[in-house]
């Protein structure tokens, strides 16, 4: 039996949350092989207590292997996915970022690190671009 790949789903909770949907949808589907384990916070990052939530944050992407940034229209102008890829840089993790849009502006911390890129929001890009990290 394959592991599965611990990854921690990045994303704009307000304008992106169907595409970390159609993420583990795809894990879901026997019929593929793409195979995650969400370490994602699934949580809306307004809260009034945001050093708890750096805090849970970190152990997710800490105990994840792979962090995958879903790069939706407005993700470049979220402070809490700046911070999230800057945690991921900090901890060493495999970075993974994929467009819903070629056109979408990438956030100035995904810039120069590294980062193995899928460039359509397809369970085949995305695969090899994880394969690639």
């Amino acid at each position: 039996m394959a592991y599965k790949k611990k990854v921690f789903i990045s994303y704009d909770y307000d304008k992106d949350k169907h595409y970390k949907n159609l993420l583990l949808a795809w894990d879901a589907n026997k019929l593929f092989d793409f195979s995650i384990h969400d370490h994602s916070a699934d949580v809306s990052v307004n809260s009034i207590d945001a050093t708890a939530i750096k805090r849970t944050i970190s152990r997710y992407i800490n105990e994840a292997t792979y962090f995958l940034i879903i790069v939706g229209e407005k993700t470049h102008k979220s402070a809490w996915v700046k911070w999230e890829i800057e945690k991921a840089v900090e901890l060493g993790k495999k970075i993974v970022a994929v467009k819903t849009d070629r056109e979408n502006t990438s956030p100035a911390a995904l810039l120069g690190i590294g980062a193995s890129w899928a460039m359509s929001f397809t369970y085949d890009a995305i695969s090899k671009a994880i394969n690639n990290a």
